[in-house]
């Protein structure tokens, strides 16, 4: 399944930039945010803040990404705590 490509503006700092996520990394952002009661734009000017080099676009894909993979390795963990 292909995930388009989307360009989208957002308020970082009080500046509007653009970025071009695919629509799952969009998705999984959004999620990320309400789960910890931010504001799309606030997570993103965090991400912004602690990235290193790179574009934004990456470092956010990188952040979903590390999100995730944080998720599944806890879950992992749980379940070889509870044998099942």
């Amino acid at each position: 399944m292909k995930s388009p490509v989307v360009k989208r503006s957002i308020v970082i700092a009080g500046h509007k930039t653009s970025v071009s996520l695919e629509d799952a990394f969009w998705k999984g952002l959004k999620e990320i945010a309400d789960a910890r009661n931010m504001t799309l734009s606030d997570l993103v000017a965090s991400i912004d803040s602690q990235r290193r080099h790179g574009n934004l676009s990456s470092a956010i894909r990188l952040f979903v990404l590390d999100h995730y993979r944080a998720q599944s390795i806890d879950k992992d963990t749980r379940q070889m705590r509870s044998g099942t």
